[in-house]
């Protein structure tokens, strides 16, 4: 039976999951990258996403980060290259190349697969991203790596999942709503922010490593 400590605790890792994995802020991000498919497809990627994301969220949570220390990889580090890749994503949603590619394989009619975001960047690192993964490694640890603190933030960590996945289920509400032309300008707008995001990971990545100074990395 958890006790009032276990119960704190858990508050506290579902808000710091919460604020940090985003699951609201997702759902218009999820809207953006799956522009153009339809309602089954969209389910199919979405729950892809977030199996993949709890998978990788679990794993790293136990073993991120002595495997980053084995390999020789720091946290910021990864906060850093999650950032760059993030940001090509963001580039791809502000130019509309998506949408280009995915008219280029309808044209070739040869069934060739469109672009599939279920695992870059939706599993990672929109939902499994580096701040998600260093508040794995974090709140296990807080919990002193034991067998129930393992178990009770994996548990935290799944509810937040579903709320991710609940959030991705209300995009094509959205995209009714919002018709071809607000969905262009929220793709657009999306995709600025999701630069910005980008950047936000790398100077958080920098300014743990001391390249820059810590009121920077909180403007």
């Amino acid at each position: 039976m958890l006790d009032l400590v276990d119960i704190a605790f858990l508050m506290t890792a579902f808000v710091t999951l919460f604020v940090v994995i985003d699951p609201i802020g997702t759902a218009p991000l999820f809207l953006a990258l799956t522009q153009g498919m339809d309602t089954a497809k969209r389910r199919a990627i979405g729950v892809r996403a977030c199996i993949i994301a709890a998978i990788l969220l679990a794993l790293f949570g136990v073993a991120g980060e002595d495997f980053l220390r084995f390999i020789g990889i720091s946290m910021p580090a990864f906060q850093i290259a999650g950032g760059i890749l993030l940001f090509l994503t963001a580039l791809d949603m502000l130019f509309d190349r998506r949408t280009q590619r995915r008219r280029d394989h309808a044209d070739e009619g040869d069934g060739a697969p469109a672009d599939d975001p279920s695992v870059f960047p939706l599993a990672m690192p929109l939902i499994a991203g580096p701040g998600a993964m260093a508040s794995m490694v974090l709140l296990i640890g807080d919990a002193g790596r034991t067998a129930q603190g393992v178990a009770l933030v994996t548990a935290v960590m799944l509810v937040v999942i579903l709320l991710v996945f609940l959030a991705f289920l209300s995009a094509g509400l959205i995209e009714r709503l919002l018709r071809r032309t607000g969905t262009m300008v929220v793709t657009r707008l999306f995709g600025l922010l999701l630069a910005a995001l980008s950047v936000q990971f790398v100077l958080n990545g920098a300014t743990a490593i001391g390249i820059l100074p810590q009121v920077t990395a909180n403007l």
